[in-house]
């Protein structure tokens, strides 16, 4: 069997989204011929923490982690904020003191391409070491950070190994990159060009990946670039009894904050209550996960706050129980001039809980087109449109119908299983070209 390295900042004792494809991918690459070993950082500074998920590392992986300089401990101090970096960071409002000022010039300034940079120092020599100690035959990085793009640079660099880089996101010019004033700017596209041209083959969560890279760099080649979606894992979801719950119950797992705010839908409800098509007490908002200060004001101001139950991070199996508890998951994708091609992860998590996707997306996205792929919901892009979808809703709900009906054998090509096979046959071409 054929080892590969994967570096990942996002490791179990980290939760959230990130840590979930490369943990799948690392418990069903040895099924298809390739042991992870995996390089991660000792004490990283995570949004969330899931120690549950320390249980889902394989006893015989063998996991280095290394010292990693972080700096949110000052970023912090400076924005005079406990909370998480991606809550209270992220958000389309400008900031408001001059603390907070100054914390995002150093951001888009110093930390290039991101604020994990300093973990270059420990892990590039740690890597190399693990590459001579386990003969690995293929590298594999996970972004973001894209700090781990930079160490898969070195390593290939340094190693002649083949070098896997996967983004989750695009990397410079996307929602989450920081505004950088010109010198930083070019920098980091430097380093994105960089790192684009050295790696063997590039793998996109999904297609508006590489879309965008071929957009920046059209001298790329686009046979280098392998779109690998997000999915799901059957075995995440335990057996449940059929229940009915007193209210409807709209759930959202994940982070809310700035761009990604659900005030399409709290519109729509507090109009159908107000028009008596929903009795408020019928209908119940969960949100579930990591709420920024942005998005809770919002929903303070609501008539039917107390409609709505605001649940704060819990370990990833409860947040899957929360999600069979419910009768509709919604996804909020983030308005921005990206939002067409944004696929998240947990769209893919709420198909493998067979539960009516409801989407507050634009239309013509490839989030509708997923949607009508697997007949798993609907996509509401104002208030109009959402008001319609959930009232009918309500009332096949309210005579104990099906709200979807989702096409099975579309929703079992997104199992984590598959994507790691096809994971897997990308190290294969690669390893047999070395040999």
């Amino acid at each position: 069997m054929r080892r590969v390295l994967v570096v990942a900042y996002y490791f179990p004792p980290s939760g959230g989204p990130g840590v979930q494809r490369v943990l799948k991918m690392i418990r069903y690459l040895p099924q298809f011929g390739w042991e992870p070993v995996v390089l991660t950082v000792r004490q990283g500074t995570f949004p969330a923490r899931d120690e549950s998920l320390l249980a889902e590392v394989p006893a015989t992986l063998h996991v280095e982690r290394t010292r990693i300089l972080e700096p949110y401990v000052l970023y912090r101090r400076l924005t005079g904020t406990h909370s998480p970096i991606d809550v209270s960071v992220l958000t389309d409002r400008e900031p408001t003191s001059w603390r907070q000022r100054l914390a995002q010039w150093i951001r888009a300034t110093l930390f290039i391409p991101d604020a994990r940079v300093g973990w270059l120092l420990d892990a590039v020599p740690a890597g190399v070491q693990l590459i001579k100690r386990f003969g690995i035959a293929a590298i594999y990085t996970s972004s973001p950070p894209y700090t781990c793009a930079l160490i898969g640079r070195a390593l290939q660099r340094r190693t002649n190994t083949p070098w896997v880089m996967e983004l989750r996101d695009p990397w410079t010019n996307f929602l989450t990159t920081p505004r950088r004033w010109v010198l930083p700017r070019l920098f980091d596209r430097h380093l994105e060009r960089s790192c684009f041209e050295r790696a063997n083959r590039i793998i996109a969560a999904w297609d508006g990946i590489v879309t965008d890279a071929l957009g920046k760099y059209p001298h790329l080649s686009r046979d280098k670039f392998v779109v690998i979606p997000n999915g799901f894992d059957s075995a995440d979801y335990p057996p449940t009894e059929p229940s009915r719950n007193s209210a409807l119950t709209i759930t959202y797992t994940g982070s809310l904050y700035g761009l990604r705010n659900p005030g399409i839908l709290v519109t729509a409800l507090e109009r159908l209550t107000a028009e008596g098509e929903i009795p408020r007490q019928h209908v119940l908002l969960r949100l579930v996960g990591r709420v920024g200060d942005d998005v809770v004001r919002d929903l303070d101001a609501s008539p039917l706050r107390d409609r709505i139950e605001i649940i704060p991070y819990v370990p990833h199996h409860e947040s899957i129980r929360y999600l069979l508890e419910s009768d509709i998951a919604l996804l909020v994708v983030d308005r921005s001039s990206d939002s067409t091609t944004i696929v998240p992860g947990k769209v893919f998590e709420y198909l493998g809980a067979a539960k009516p996707v409801l989407a507050l997306a634009p239309h013509d996205s490839a989030i509708e087109a997923l949607l009508e792929e697997t007949c798993a919901g609907s996509v509401c892009a104002n208030v109009e449109e959402c008001a319609a979808t959930v009232v009918a809703w309500y009332r096949l709900w309210a005579n104990g119908e099906l709200l979807v009906h989702p096409n099975a054998a579309a929703i079992t090509r997104y199992e984590r299983r598959s994507a790691a096979r096809h994971l897997a046959a990308v190290f294969d071409q690669l390893a047999a070209t070395r040999e």
